[in-house]
């Protein structure tokens, strides 16, 4: 059994093949396995020892790739496709969009510098870290066993300091992936940094935006249809009042039951449409949030899709939170900061590789690894019933070790019970 689920995560890798030459194709689904199973520090001479620990070929081979002539947008390109026609073969695909940093340590890494750090920084105060600053769209993939939304990168860019600015890059990237899948539609998801993005409107193909609008953003009544008079046509109504006075002027609200990050909510809505004309001279649908209880602050939501519902807008910026997950796993349980490649192209593609790799073993786990058993029952959480990519990921390395220590069908050499204890300790050394 350990054999067929390894089988499948070989078939997985191979689909870039056709990225790279034939010996480095071996070299990338090596050092793949051997990222996955490291349970050392995540850096090449680290991973190899998991890598190719029969020597196949030399180390330095291993540190090369990372500067090879391969093609990253190829790269991703062949994940982005798989992953599309696998977890959303007809509809609308939904993405999230969202930036962080992988710190860095060294002064010479190239494509480093100091960042805002989103997560330490508070209104009041700016912590600023030494890192790479990743520009990453993701697919949002809802799993079988319900409850939140699973973030799968389909695309990265590296943000350089006085080169293409932040929503530049984001834009970019969606006209990539719609360039890569012709025939099908897009609903992006970003917070109120990249709300701007709708200036950009004419580069996102068949794409609709959801994101957040500041409650001091000045948003104007749809333009008077024109009179026939001569004269350039209006493009905007009266102004509106400030989003925060607007909601507090509102007495017709609507419930609605909302799904929000697997749990069903109640909310208080209006919706209208605007225009949000400092950003772009274009209609809007404004969605205004609030929480019956009022125990939270309203939520200022907008769609460039005017036939939405409110529910869906909702919903679906709930379900940006699931990119925030993406980042935590593949920073701690990937090790996406830890390797140490300074020049030239090393830096961006290690980074894109562990991003890479957080997609395969989702990717793996939700068809073929979730048949075999994960999510292990301890005392402490008894209460646990739905797998985390560490349970994904812990299920692989069975698989794969279980292939290596008995890579055939016969009776094993020691009591099976004995067997699995020591493959689980394997898998779950890292």
């Amino acid at each position: 059994m350990g054999t067929t689920y390894a089988s499948a995560w070989a078939e997985l890798l191979f689909i870039v093949s056709p990225v790279f030459t034939q010996p480095t194709a071996e070299v990338f689904f090596r050092l793949a396995t051997g990222w996955v199973l490291c349970s050392a520090r995540r850096t090449i001479t680290g991973m190899l020892r998991f890598a190719d620990p029969d020597g196949w070929r030399s180390h330095d081979s291993y540190h090369r790739f990372l500067h090879g002539a391969w093609d990253p947008p190829a790269f991703w390109k062949f994940l982005a496709v798989l992953l599309v026609e696998r977890f959303h073969p007809r509809g609308v695909v939904p993405l999230d969009l969202d930036d962080t940093v992988y710190h860095r340590q060294g002064r010479k890494v190239n494509g480093a510098c100091w960042w805002r750090d989103a997560v330490r920084s508070t209104a009041t105060k700016v912590v600023t870290c030494w890192g790479l600053n990743l520009v990453v769209l993701t697919l949002r993939v809802a799993p079988p066993w319900g409850g939140g939304f699973i973030a799968l990168p389909i695309n990265m860019r590296l943000h350089r300091q006085g080169q293409a600015k932040l929503p530049e890059l984001a834009a970019e990237m969606v006209a990539e992936v719609a360039g890569w899948l012709a025939q099908r539609e897009f609903l992006l998801c970003a917070d109120g940094f990249y709300a701007c993005l709708v200036r950009h409107r004419q580069h996102l193909p068949r794409t609709h935006l959801v994101s957040r609008l500041r409650s001091d953003a000045a948003v104007f009544e749809l333009p008077p249809p024109a009179n026939g008079q001569p004269g350039r046509p209006r493009k905007k109504g009266p102004r509106l009042p400030a989003l925060k006075d607007l909601a507090a002027a509102i007495a017709d609200w609507q419930a609605l039951d909302t799904q929000e990050r697997g749990r069903q909510r109640t909310r208080l809505v209006h919706a209208r449409r605007v225009v949000w004309h400092a950003v772009a001279p274009v209609p809007v649908l404004l969605v205004i949030s609030r929480d019956p209880q009022d125990r939270e602050a309203d939520d200022f939501f907008f769609s460039t899709d005017l036939a939405a519902k409110p529910a869906e807008v909702i919903e679906a910026y709930a379900g940006h939170w699931s990119i925030e997950e993406c980042f935590r796993n593949a920073k701690q349980h990937i090790g996406g900061q830890e390797p140490q490649a300074w020049k030239g192209s090393g830096p961006e593609r290690a980074a894109a590789v562990s991003l890479w790799l957080y997609s395969a073993v989702w990717a793996w786990y939700l068809r073929d690894g979730r048949r075999a058993p994960s999510v292990q029952k301890a005392p402490w959480y008894p209460g646990k019933d739905r797998p985390s990519f560490q349970d994904a990921l812990n299920t692989l390395r069975r698989c794969i070790w279980h292939c290596r220590i008995f890579p055939t069908n016969e009776p094993l050499p020691v009591p099976p019970e004995k067997a699995a204890a020591l493959i689980d300790a394997l898998a779950t050394a890292a």
